[in-house]
């Protein structure tokens, strides 16, 4: 597909075939193109957990639900056959910035306003939903409760200093509704775009 196709027709996918597998190679070359995303420093601060198999699947939905009867949002993602952990490592970026070339003489979060850690995983993470559309799969970047951030780290032995930005479920799509939230509609560029100074929006 030609890229601009890629963005356009990349959505969020709630619902997948869940006896249709992913295979490791397709979920490999997923994951180098997230390492192909830009970090700063080149620092790189992320890892991915990819749970593959029913047994690790359950036991995330288990940790991160505490077996609550699922609603139809809840079943629908559970279908789905692979979910990949998108981790940061804010210590790389630390370490990193205290190298002798950046010339920061610690450590010290003071530096970071914005924290890059997070935001270039992110990034990673969307290389992923793009190269699924590309490759005919479908996906779904959504988080974890704040209140079960410890059981999933406990639960998948998830070492520290690495924490959960979000979670990629990944699959062949089903039939789903779309999210009632894009009836709200998209932003035109106009509303989102100054140049020069912003103004008074």
């Amino acid at each position: 597909m030609e890229f601009v196709d890629v963005v356009k027709a990349r959505r969020m996918v709630r619902n997948y075939q869940p006896d249709r597998d992913v295979s490791r190679e397709t979920i490999e070359r997923l994951l180098e193109l997230a390492i192909r995303a830009p970090s700063a420093g080149f620092s790189q601060g992320w890892h991915f957990l990819v749970l593959d198999d029913p047994a690790t699947r359950e036991r995330f939905w288990h940790l991160t639900t505490d077996g609550d009867e699922p609603d139809s949002w809840l079943r629908g993602m559970r279908s789905a056959p692979v979910l990949i952990l998108c981790l940061s490592d804010k210590d790389a970026y630390l370490d990193r910035y205290a190298a002798a070339d950046k010339g920061w003489t610690d450590r010290s979060e003071e530096h970071w306003p914005v924290p890059y850690w997070d935001i270039d995983t992110g990034m990673a993470a969307l290389l992923v939903l793009l190269g699924a559309v590309d490759n005919g799969l479908a996906s779904c970047f959504f988080g974890v409760p704040a209140d079960r951030h410890a059981a999933v780290k406990d639960g998948l032995e998830i070492a520290e200093p690495f924490r959960i930005v979000g979670v990629i479920s990944l699959g062949y799509p089903a039939p789903d509704r779309k999210s009632p939230s894009l009836k709200r509609g998209r932003r035109g560029v106009a509303e989102v775009v100054s140049y020069g100074r912003m103004g008074d929006r």
